[in-house]
């Protein structure tokens, strides 16, 4: 059963889960098209290169890609440490004042 915290916290890393999930897939999209381009070219495919190729071409990628993902999720982790720093200020001034 999902209680009301739980989804609470899924909504304040909401952002992050589906940066990190859209990351993953386009690095596993990226090595499937690596790997097939390179088996049309060559007999063999040396794992290891496909998987550095592929682990450059989706990080390039995502750059362009998931620019609005990666926007979202930074504005959320501002707006987190703003609310931090501003809770932090609060409890700092009450105690001048105590």
């Amino acid at each position: 059963m999902v209680t009301p915290r739980a989804l609470s916290r899924l909504g304040r890393v909401k952002e992050f889960w589906v940066y990190t999930g859209l990351r993953a897939v386009l690095f596993l999209a990226t090595l499937a098209l690596v790997l097939g381009v390179w088996l049309l070219v060559a007999d063999e495919v040396p794992l290891l290169w496909a998987v550095v190729l592929a682990f450059v071409l989706s990080g390039l990628g995502s750059y362009f890609v998931l620019q609005g993902s990666r926007e979202a999720f930074a504005r959320k982790v501002q707006e987190r440490a703003e609310r931090t720093t501003a809770a932090f200020e609060e409890r700092r001034s009450r105690e001048d004042t105590d």
